[in-house]
């Protein structure tokens, strides 16, 4: 073979070469997405949401319409007014403003005690050695299974007999036993996909658990705080029966969701206000989800796969 044809038969090849070596860099081709997926989860999607606008739309349209007509029919004659919430709020029959600062005096503390107990508990069984450490992890995993409804009234009895009952700490303490078995387990699992190379090193500078604990982990921690945050704050925000049992009967104590279903009852012919209540119970948490949905996904999701 020639000099000239060896040159010709290298141009020729070497495009081929490159194209097949970026190819193979690349990966395989991404997958396309169904349609049908895609259209089962928008007809999902549309069906879940519309209640809500449905909610939204008779909070705000005045008493003789909302009892006359349906919601869909608001394009007829589109006339609105912020009276019921102005009722709902601040009515004296109503007032839900006083049972909205309730919930968030619940809600907050229900939230801190939990998380920061199981922080601790989860750095004890990810990174601390001690007899029975898996027997006792696997206890508390258990305790998932334990229906809340089957401790409900021992803990009354419990609160009653400590001279707890009239004060938010039943509810409280009701809150954060229910919620710690999967803060535990979910901050575990977490913590044992951090690197044990990052933990020797802060133990050789001389870092202790305290240290390793605030210092290396906690910035690590975040997304799967945020996490459990986002989800214990809808949990007990949206819980009734805990609080309908431990302070249901304290008018002065009771939550915003305990009022509500009071309203559902002694007001089921007044869709105006019964909407506008319903709203103010739901506005919270649908901000709240909205504007960290991205660390609720993240902190799931962490821990769960490696790599």
């Amino acid at each position: 073979m020639s000099a000239a044809d060896a040159s010709l038969e290298t141009r020729l090849v070497a495009p081929e070469l490159a194209r097949a070596g970026a190819a193979a860099h690349a990966g395989p081709p991404p997958k396309r997405r169904s349609p049908w997926a895609t259209l089962t989860a928008t007809v999902i999607a549309l069906l879940w949401t519309i209640p809500t606008v449905g909610l939204l739309i008779t909070s705000f349209r005045r008493q003789i319409d909302a009892t006359g007509s349906g919601w869909w029919t608001v394009w007829r004659d589109p006339t609105f007014t912020l009276k019921n919430y102005d009722e709902a709020l601040f009515g004296g029959t109503t007032s839900l403003s006083s049972y909205f600062i309730n919930s968030l005096v619940i809600t907050i503390p229900s939230v801190l005690i939990p998380i920061s107990i199981a922080a601790l508990a989860a750095y004890g069984f990810a990174w601390m050695k001690f007899k029975g450490r898996g027997t006792v992890f696997l206890v508390i995993f258990a305790l998932q299974i334990v229906p809340l409804q089957v401790a409900l009234l021992p803990l009354l009895k419990r609160s009653i007999q400590f001279g707890l009952n009239g004060s938010f700490w039943p509810i409280w303490i009701a809150h954060s036993i229910f919620a710690l078995p999967l803060a535990i387990y979910l901050l575990h699992n977490f913590m044992r996909e951090i690197p044990a190379e990052l933990i020797e090193a802060a133990r050789v500078d001389g870092a202790g658990h305290v240290r390793i604990f605030f210092g290396v982990l906690m910035p690590l921690l975040v997304p799967a705080l945020a996490a459990f945050s986002i989800f214990q704050f809808l949990w007990v925000w949206n819980d009734l029966l805990v609080g309908l049992t431990m302070i249901g009967g304290t008018p002065g104590l009771s939550p915003l969701t305990v009022r509500v279903a009071e309203l559902s009852g002694t007001r089921g012919s007044a869709w105006h206000l019964l909407s506008a209540g319903a709203f103010i119970s739901i506005i919270v948490p649908l901000i709240v989800f909205i504007a960290f949905q991205r660390f609720f996904v993240r902190g799931l999701l962490a821990g769960s796969v490696k790599g």
